[in-house]
């Protein structure tokens, strides 16, 4: 009896109806998804092959290695990688720096102007780098830094965002924490150092592949404030390459290209779930 209730339920449910909205917007995304990765796609074909099949696409075309050659050997992609890297360390730890500080102070010292200056520091992430190029040119010179690695990550070194990001991570630990630290006798920077520090953790892992990845592929302020391969950046150096004159093949082009970004999509791939993970630990409360 039970059994034949049971079937008349299953004929009896009414038949499920085709989600358009649903589909329409799974195509939209593939759609996009897939016009996003032709130039990548595009680039990574043309480098691992010959140069006659830059626009021949052809299954079983031979695989070669020469293009990464030639273009290692064409420009001091060495220095390049050697200065990004130095580059992108030195914003990152003192962007580690002060904006630990700036955020500790906004997070649990109450002083006059605190609201203030928190707003101003908001302020910084409505204005785009770019509009203060001219100034920050006349800046760099007047010290005396034009063409230096320090000049590129000067501007950089104090991070709205950065401030804002930990500021909101340190409000959320319970400050119970804190006075126990203080009982132990603490002072302000080794609570920091101690407790908060090691439980932002995630907040900084977040940062730090943001502000990595973000100043690896900066272009304009870069090419303003260098002249000298001794502190031009991959970016750069890469445009440079480019541009030369001579009919220089878009194979190579783009193995050069590949080179430049392979580190950043290594990167993500391999710490594709920690990128995720950290964010959503850090997140906005």
């Amino acid at each position: 009896m039970s059994d034949l209730s049971l079937s008349k339920t299953v004929e009896a449910a009414p038949p499920r109806q085709f989600d358009f909205d649903r589909a329409l917007n799974t195509f939209g995304a593939w759609t996009l998804a897939i016009l996003w990765a032709l130039p990548l796609l595009y680039a990574i074909w043309t480098a691992f092959h010959p140069a006659a099949y830059e626009a021949n696409f052809e299954l079983f075309a031979p695989l070669t290695l020469e293009n990464f050659t030639k273009a290692w050997s064409a420009a001091p992609f060495a220095q390049y990688f050697l200065n990004t890297t130095m580059l992108v360390t030195l914003i990152l730890v003192a962007q580690f720096v002060l904006c630990t500080l700036a955020a500790y102070a906004f997070a649990r010292f109450e002083f006059p102007g605190s609201n203030i200056l928190f707003t101003l520091v908001l302020l910084q992430l409505l204005v785009m780098p770019d509009i203060l190029i001219v100034e920050n040119y006349k800046m760099i010179r007047n010290l005396g830094l034009i063409d230096t690695i320090v000049a590129i990550g000067l501007p950089y070194m104090a991070s709205g965002f950065g401030i804002f990001l930990l500021r909101q991570t340190f409000k959320t630990i319970p400050r119970e924490l804190d006075e126990a630290a203080r009982v132990e006798g603490a002072g302000p920077l080794l609570v920091l150092w101690k407790v908060y520090v090691p439980l932002a953790i995630p907040t900084y892992l977040a940062y730090g592949l943001v502000s990595v990845s973000h100043h690896w592929n900066n272009f304009l302020w870069p090419l303003i404030i260098t002249n000298s391969v001794e502190t031009r950046p991959v970016t750069v150096g890469l445009s440079i390459f480019a541009a030369v004159d001579g009919g220089v093949e878009w194979s190579v082009i783009n193995a050069a290209t590949l080179m430049t970004s392979g580190p950043l999509l290594i990167a993500f791939l391999l710490f594709q779930r920690q990128f995720v993970q950290s964010f959503m630990r850090a997140g906005i409360k």
